[in-house]
């Protein structure tokens, strides 16, 4: 589900249905499947929104470094 993740966020037209099908392989249901394409792709969109409009993080959320 992470490479599936990755492809959908890095680069969405490479995601095929040989992609779904090797998810299904390894145990995924097409709800499960569908549910993460969901969750994956509003993340990408509102993360999108956010930075094509400049928008901060609130106060609350400090941005965490690799060395944290």
């Amino acid at each position: 589900m992470c490479q599936y993740a990755e492809t959908l966020t890095r680069t969405p037209g490479d995601v095929t249905l040989a992609d779904v099908e090797k998810l299904r392989t390894c145990g995924w249901s097409d709800r499960e499947i569908h549910d993460a394409a969901q969750v994956i792709s509003y993340f990408n969109y509102i993360n999108r929104i956010a930075d094509g409009l400049g928008v901060d993080l609130e106060p609350e959320f400090p941005i965490l470094c690799a060395d944290d």
